[in-house]
């Protein structure tokens, strides 16, 4: 009887222990810090925050390739800049297209073509990248 009662108590302690550890929505994920991070060009990168005049010709030109890529247009334009980041690193050329796509595919654009990734590159490179 001592012994069922012992384990008992083992059983008890260690849900009890269990539960504890719980706590707290794990749903959904949080990104780290170094994610984030990896999403946006880094300060200091050479990558241009634009003027308010460059800002709004590279809205203007985002928007004449596909409406749907500056419904948010902070999103439009951090994009923007990891695509000049690649630019000024000298990726290939097919590289940079293809991150383009990669970056602005989605969400209200759910597919593009490799000319409107084409079109994205010469929008950011004539008007952020310079």
């Amino acid at each position: 009887m001592k012994l069922h009662a012992t384990a008992v108590a083992a059983v008890a302690v260690a849900l009890a222990a269990l539960t504890a550890c719980g706590g707290g929505d794990d749903s959904k994920p949080k990104p780290s810090k170094s994610t984030e991070a990896a999403q946006k060009p880094a300060e200091g990168s050479g990558v241009p925050t634009p003027s308010a005049a460059q800002r709004a010709a590279l809205i203007r030109a985002l928007g004449a390739v596909e409406p749907g890529l500056v419904e948010n247009e902070e999103r439009a334009v951090s994009r923007s800049r990891s695509v000049c980041l690649d630019l000024k690193e000298k990726k290939p050329a097919a590289t940079v297209r293809a991150n383009a796509e990669a970056r602005f595919e989605g969400g209200t654009v759910p597919t593009l073509s490799a000319d409107q990734a084409a079109q994205i590159v010469i929008a950011i490179r004539s008007n952020l990248c310079g």
